[in-house]
């Protein structure tokens, strides 16, 4: 009997069937996330660029309620979602006053803002975690449970030749072929996903510090000016 997956699959029992059908959803759970996270970058790239371009003039000209304007517009860009946290809290730190300056504030935002950005682009990432520590496991009982229907099919048919033997093995071994193969992609593109959120993640604590420099040169300035509309 040749090791045709149809051949094979029929000849599973129920329980063997299970576990290659888990098995089939655990993949298509990991491409999933694949697909959606690749997607979901590319958005995020396309709208950081844009409102780069777009802040670029207000941080020059060093206009923080047209940068607050600009960071909410590209909202699906978790570098303007900074921004816009970053500039508010400063700007309120400004107005009200308090034990913490204007720039402490924002730095302590930019803080919380950073750990929301990191954790908004690694989601779904536990999913191929999962798959890719599980599925060789999954495999690997489908399989002792495919050997074990086997000898007891074997045991009872009375037939223990050679060729019968190593065909039922072959055909259970399927299950720990098909758990690899389902757990190296997800591991693969975990890594890959993950060295890709690791290095937007430094751009973005780059880009925060820049704007944390900025904020303490001008805050002397931007304290004067707003004490003299205050009097005004």
């Amino acid at each position: 009997m040749s090791l045709d997956l149809i051949e094979i699959w029929a000849h599973m029992n129920g329980l063997a069937r299970a576990i290659a059908g888990f098995l089939m959803l655990m993949m298509v759970a990991s491409v999933a996330v694949v697909v959606e996270r690749s997607i979901a970058f590319l958005k995020v790239q396309s709208a950081t660029r844009a409102f780069v371009d777009a802040a670029a003039q207000p941080l020059k000209d060093w206009k923080l309620n047209r940068l607050l304007e600009v960071s909410k517009k590209y909202g699906a860009s978790p570098l303007a979602k900074l921004f816009e946290g970053m500039t508010s809290r400063y700007l309120e730190g400004l107005s009200r006053g308090g034990s913490l300056t204007p720039v402490e504030m924002a730095r302590g935002e930019s803080a919380r803002r950073l750990e929301q950005a990191g954790a908004d682009l690694r989601r779904g990432f536990s999913v191929l975690a999962s798959v890719g520590s599980v599925a060789p496991f999954v495999g690997l009982l489908g399989t002792v449970i495919g050997i074990m229907g086997a000898f007891g099919n074997i045991g009872a048919s009375g037939s223990a030749g050679l060729g019968t033997v190593m065909t039922s093995i072959s055909e259970a071994l399927v299950e720990t072929a098909f758990g690899l193969l389902v757990a190296i992609p997800a591991v693969l593109f975990f890594n890959y996903l993950t060295g890709r959120v690791g290095a937007m993640e430094l751009a973005l604590q780059s880009s925060v510090s820049e704007l944390l420099d900025e904020m303490e040169n001008n805050y002397g300035h931007d304290s004067k000016h707003r004490r003299a509309e205050e009097a005004a």
